[in-house]
């Protein structure tokens, strides 16, 4: 099973969340006491959302793009990027090692891709639901069409993500707001949402709602195994 590297601490909430998944998919995928071979860079996210708030994306790639070196000097065979968001300066990485990095957004379009589906709804940070560098991965080479809140219900799902997810705090009064958010995506046509940031799943999960749900967490971190273990 190949190694891998895991870009992390963005946020750390999220990144804990990718350990346990890689281990548990790895662990039934290969069965008995088996685990991941995994390394883990976890840079401070304070440093690097003061960077995406002042648009100084080359600065935080930079960032990135350096801790991706030493997983690969470390022995990383693969990486991931364990947020959604960050994704805006995957380039920078890719660039900068010679080891692949498994794409968040690729994952999610191949998993939307094989469930059937065709009209998707889009939840994450503002970044991701309003700039064009995720939705394009998303529907690159597919049918899939991409439905995101308006403007007032984005604001306030990108407020929770770091005022609270990021944090670790979950409040009934939030995942009402996303709950609300995916009717609205439903009712516009969206045969299923993404949970385009690597928290939301911490708020609402398919216990929450009869809408599918695509965890972008759940489906890198299985992703990634079936890379490391070369299924894919």
């Amino acid at each position: 099973m190949k190694t891998t590297g895991i870009l992390g601490g963005m946020s750390w909430q999220s990144t804990a969340h990718y350990y346990r998944l890689i281990n548990e998919e790895t662990a039934r995928l290969r069965g008995g006491l088996h685990s991941a071979p995994l390394l883990i860079s976890s840079v401070d996210f304070h440093e690097i959302e003061a960077l995406q708030r002042r648009g100084d994306w080359q600065a935080a790639g930079a960032i990135l793009a350096g801790e991706a070196r030493k997983l690969e000097a470390a022995g990383a065979e693969l990486l991931v990027l364990a947020t959604n968001t960050m994704h805006k300066v995957a380039q920078a990485i890719i660039d900068s090692v010679s080891v692949p990095l498994l794409h968040i957004a690729e994952a999610t379009r191949d998993a939307a891709v094989h469930a059937g589906y065709r009209r998707l709804g889009l939840l994450g940070t503002r970044f991701t639901m309003e700039e064009s560098f995720y939705t394009d991965r998303l529907i690159a080479g597919t049918d899939l069409s991409i439905l995101t809140p308006d403007a007032t219900a984005r604001e306030q799902i990108d407020r929770i993500i770091f005022s609270e997810l990021c944090l670790g705090t979950i409040r009934a009064k939030s995942r009402a707001v996303y709950l609300s958010a995916v009717r609205d995506l439903v009712d516009r046509g969206a045969e299923a949402v993404i949970l385009g940031c690597t928290e939301i799943g911490m708020l609402i999960g398919s216990a929450d709602t009869d809408t599918p749900l695509l965890d972008t967490t759940e489906i890198h971190a299985r992703s990634a195994v079936r890379h490391a273990l070369e299924l894919n």
